[in-house]
């Protein structure tokens, strides 16, 4: 079953642990935070549990659907919010309890001083069929 991991980025970290915004870290601390990101992706690469994976950049667009003619769009979401979305991953593993491991793991990514962050990660099952009520 595929799951996503989203990783979100919180500017403002606390209650989510106490590290330092990425945008306060040396850049060999940035460094070894994605060079352990991508060990994680070839380490489930080699197990066949890798789907795909992306870094976001915090620059973004909102956009909805207005009527005909061009939808409305505005600015957002802004680096300066507590939180936005800084990347994902899709793993296709046997079960919840593999997603909830993985993700366990993803969370202890180095961060300033190479400590782990500790962050929370959201894992979310892919919705394969809607569900059928039967009466």
């Amino acid at each position: 079953m595929k799951y996503l991991i989203l990783k979100h980025y919180r500017g403002n970290p606390a209650p989510y642990g106490d590290a330092a915004p990425m945008d306060q870290w040396s850049p060999e601390e940035v460094d070894a935070h994605i060079g352990f990101m991508d060990d994680f992706a070839k380490r489930l690469e080699g197990t066949g549990e890798w789907v795909d994976g992306q870094a976001l950049s915090p620059e973004g667009t909102f956009v909805r659907y207005d009527g005909p003619g061009r939808p409305p769009v505005t600015d957002g979401p802004f680096a300066e919010t507590k939180d936005l979305i800084a990347g994902w991953m899709v793993v296709d593993v046997d079960s919840y309890d593999r997603a909830l491991e993985l993700a366990g793991e993803l969370s202890a990514a180095p961060g300033r001083g190479g400590e782990p962050l500790y962050e929370w990660l959201e894992v979310r099952p892919f919705l394969d069929n809607p569900t059928t009520i039967d009466e």
